[in-house]
């Protein structure tokens, strides 16, 4: 079960209208590298998970994401809302978006590819899903470095910092994850086997 606090894991005040920099920002709500994918990838992946450590560190992190997701709509919301014709007009980059789904949240990449559970791997396999995810939370940082460079306002560009650390942190963990499974499986080849369905012989 799941508790759900009614705040932001960190504020978002975004004080200016910007919808070219919305059409970026989506990235990290329903893009490839977003946090849809990344809640979804570990809380899919923990049920498999055969040390209980892992699989809560799964959940925990998978929870966060959940929690990013909300933050990551926040930004887009506000930088959408109050818009006036005008405002969509001069941005094409958001003008397709906003003729789909006016101003909604929506999960999509910043070219319009509609969100596809594709964009995350859950194999059962503790070494397979524990790398999948370390080069999960790379991309997901790469994607908020990118908007970094892009972003020209100090309101976006404090909450996509903040967001970014996180990624680094999980990257972090599941690293620790890793080696926490390699001395649990307690084999010189650590590919001999998935713990989860096979037996040691």
């Amino acid at each position: 079960m799941f508790v759900y606090d009614k705040k932001l894991m960190y504020p978002v005040n975004i004080k200016n209208p910007n919808p070219k920099l919305a059409s970026m920002v989506i990235a990290q709500f329903g893009g490839p590298d977003g946090e849809l994918g990344a809640a979804l990838r570990y809380l899919s992946q923990r049920y498999a998970m055969p040390y209980e450590e892992i699989k809560a560190l799964l959940t925990d992190v998978g929870m966060e994401e959940l929690g990013h997701l909300e933050m990551v709509a926040t930004l887009v919301h506000q930088l959408t809302r109050n818009l006036t014709d005008e405002d969509i007009q001069n941005n094409p980059s958001f003008a397709p978006y906003f003729i789909d789904h006016t101003t909604g949240i929506y999960p999509v990449s910043t070219a319009g590819v509609p969100f596809n559970a594709a964009a995350f791997a859950v194999k059962g396999d503790v070494l397979a899903d524990l790398s999948e995810d370390m080069a999960a939370e790379q991309k997901a940082r790469v994607t908020y470095d990118n908007i970094l460079r892009v972003s020209d306002d100090p309101d976006v560009s404090d909450v996509i910092r903040f967001l970014r650390e996180r990624e680094i942190v999980h990257f972090q963990r599941f690293g620790e994850a890793v080696s926490i499974a390699r001395d649990k499986m307690n084999q010189k080849n650590i590919y001999f086997m998935n713990p989860c369905f096979d037996k040691p012989q």
